[in-house]
């Protein structure tokens, strides 16, 4: 009895019975079909595999409410064009900010900077000019940066580093300490306002490699290290601030004694 309820409710669930033997009594399935009121029809195996998979594990199904996809990109694009262009939102009033040189800082920033360090740049050097005049007797003491540097018309002197020039580029160095000649010394207070010291750019160039060891005896440490500082080469043209009337005087004297001596 138990085992015709079982395949009662089997059938009655549209489930065929998967067992690894075969059933022997074939009178009790024809049976059982023959007691239904309404015979079922065999079905394939796939599809009541199926069929039993769908009844015993039901899953839900979600369906879009759109047909198709092309009502939705009419309903987007209509939906930005009623936006607006930019000038809506004030993108358009804005003025656009002016595009700054690669190095990040505007024209003042840089003769600021340079002021502070002790230079003007005034433009690059001609190739008609001839900057360089012949030795006079005259010193300058001057700062650029942090460093006082003591010259005379041709010498050439060594600096670190000056940012915002090129070679041959002519500079004026406006932080003159003290003016000498033969006759006068004029000390500043603690700059003269009124002496310059003009200049052009040789070359930017590396100092010597210096080596920098670091040692911790007993405590496995040792680092090594090199560093070459990074130099711009000077060159001196004129120095203005200061009386040359008697040099000149000089320089004629010396030349009428050599005529009379010959």
């Amino acid at each position: 009895m138990a085992t015709r309820r079982c395949l009662l409710r089997l059938l009655t669930r549209r489930i065929v019975p998967h067992s690894p033997q075969p059933l022997a009594p074939f009178a009790i399935a024809a049976k059982t079909l023959t007691s239904l009121p309404e015979p079922l029809a065999p079905a394939p195996p796939r599809a009541a595999a199926a069929a039993s998979l769908g009844l015993l594990f039901p899953s839900r199904r979600y369906f879009a409410t759109r047909s198709s996809g092309d009502e939705g990109d009419e309903d987007d694009e209509e939906h930005y064009e009623d936006e607006g262009s930019g000038d809506e939102w004030g993108e358009g009033d804005e003025e656009t900010p002016a595009a700054k040189p690669p190095s990040g800082k505007t024209e003042e920033e840089k003769l600021a900077e340079a002021e502070e360090i002790g230079y003007k740049v005034t433009g690059p050097l001609g190739s008609d000019e001839k900057p360089f005049k012949p030795y006079e007797p005259v010193f300058a003491v001057v700062q650029i940066g942090s460093h006082q540097f003591k010259v005379s018309n041709g010498d050439s002197i060594f600096t670190e580093r000056l940012k915002f020039c090129d070679v041959n580029d002519k500079l004026i160095l406006n932080r003159v300490l003290m003016l000498g000649s033969q006759a006068e010394t004029i000390i500043g207070r603690p700059t003269l306002t009124d002496a310059t010291v003009h200049a052009v750019v040789e070359e930017h160039a590396l100092d010597a490699k210096v080596i920098i060891f670091k040692k911790k005896r007993r405590k496995n440490y040792r680092r090594t290290k090199g560093h070459r500082q990074e130099l711009t080469k000077l060159r001196i043209t004129n120095i203005e601030g200061i009386d040359k009337s008697c040099l000149q005087q000089e320089g004629t004297d010396k030349s009428e004694s050599a005529a009379v001596a010959a």
